[in-house]
């Protein structure tokens, strides 16, 4: 039941709530038993497998058939299949990669202070040195 309530999608505090108790509670026996933890962790991770193949598949657009029927009473006339196309989405792009390679995609670059203050400390010896010169 907890794997099913995980692959449903809903959050601890839901799944707490669903099975009358509170998240604290949750989180006790989470930790006291690790089959509890594990059924949940299994039913989030199907979700969430699922929510990322489709991120994946928007950020690189796909085709898909649509297909109309038309009937008659109860006889179909016409069945017609389209294909259509959509278009990559850059927004799914940006935060599949912000979320998959952070060193380089984030919005503010990681600054490391000390090579930021030796190249400093670098650049004040360069002026010493022209001012001595």
């Amino acid at each position: 039941m907890l794997e099913s309530l995980a692959r449903s999608g809903l959050i601890d505090k839901q799944i707490a709530e669903y099975i009358g108790i509170s998240v604290q509670t949750l989180n006790v026996w989470k930790k006291q038993y690790p089959s509890f933890s594990e059924s949940l962790k299994k039913g989030k991770d199907v979700v969430d497998a699922q929510v990322e193949n489709a991120l994946l598949k928007r950020a690189l657009g796909y085709e898909y058939e649509e297909v109309s029927e038309k009937y008659e009473g109860d006889q179909l006339v016409e069945r017609k299949v389209t294909k259509k196309h959509v278009v990559p989405d850059t927004t799914a792009q940006i935060y599949w990669m912000k979320n998959r390679k952070p060193s380089i995609w984030r919005d503010k670059p990681y600054v490391d202070a000390e090579t930021e203050f030796s190249r400093v400390d670098e650049l004040i010896a360069a002026i010493d040195r022209m001012a001595k010169t």
